[in-house]
């Protein structure tokens, strides 16, 4: 793939059928870079498993799952896995395309908990609770660069009257009507229900979007991949990220947040902290 992602452009006579091969090349791009086939276990899930069995939706990323050659990870995955064996729990992972998706058959009572890149908000649906947090990232604005490495937006005031490409339901958008508020200027944000953030990368990488916001960790995972990209452009301050769960059940986030907060003073969180990169939770000493 390499550079030959830079040709990815509409040329005269092409721009019928672009929408369609743009749809194609996001899904290739995408699925050969982090779910090639669907790990085991990964099924579509169309009723709860009961019992004991706890069902999670995971979207797919480079912080939550992703799956290349024979290589199964993503910071969220792996923190599960060897929290919940630790802890002697059975989890069953339905991967979604998007945080959308996901919220809607947490609504449904498909899954028990969902994992995604969600900072913890308060514009968050009322039929829905944050467990505890899990680990830190912020929000940044991703745009091509010119021929000549410059960007249009420089800083958060220069998107007054842009179209700005969101996942749909993220925190992203909430943050970006805020920031319209702030810098007294609207931002024509464009939610899409269909994509996960890393497709909307690419979408911005091949010149279908202008700009997108995307959470920290995704926007550093894949920018080696695709230099055209900037991604120096913070839109917010460091967030906590947490996972989420329906309002009511009460003995899911308390079971979930337990193991949450002791897996965060283990040696393991802190050697997962380290591989991903991120900016870890580690408590404070009594």
């Amino acid at each position: 793939m390499g550079n030959d992602r830079r040709t990815l452009k509409p040329r005269s006579g092409q721009m019928v059928a672009y929408p369609v091969l743009l749809a194609v090349v996001l899904g290739l791009m995408f699925s050969l870079r982090y779910c090639s086939t669907p790990p085991a276990g990964t099924e579509k899930v169309e009723r709860p498993s009961n019992g004991d069995t706890i069902d999670v939706a995971i979207t797919y990323s480079p912080m939550t799952l992703y799956r290349y050659d024979d290589t199964l990870g993503g910071f969220s995955y792996d923190m599960l896995r060897r929290a919940g064996g630790e802890a002697g729990l059975d989890l069953k992972f339905h991967p979604v395309t998007s945080t959308s998706k996901a919220l809607d058959g947490l609504r449904r009572g498909l899954y028990d908990v969902v994992v995604s890149g969600m900072a913890r908000i308060t514009d968050l649906d009322t039929a829905f609770v944050f467990t505890s947090d899990v680990y830190l990232d912020k929000q940044m604005l991703v745009q091509r660069k010119t021929v000549d490495g410059e960007v249009r937006f420089k800083n958060q005031l220069d998107l007054a009257g842009a179209d700005v490409l969101v996942e749909g339901s993220s925190p992203a958008f909430w943050r970006l009507r805020h920031l319209s508020d702030e810098i007294g200027d609207s931002i024509n944000i464009q939610s899409d229900f269909d994509y996960t953030s890393e497709q909307l990368f690419i979408k911005v990488a091949v010149g279908e979007a202008e700009c997108a916001v995307v959470n920290e960790s995704v926007a550093r995972a894949m920018a080696s991949d695709y230099p055209e990209v900037d991604i120096s452009t913070d839109i917010s301050f460091t967030q906590f990220q947490s996972w989420i769960c329906r309002r009511g059940d009460t003995i899911m986030l308390k079971r979930l947040n337990r193991l949450i907060d002791s897996f965060k003073v283990s040696d393991g969180y802190k050697d997962l902290a380290t591989r991903y990169g991120i900016s870890a939770l580690i408590p404070a000493a009594d």
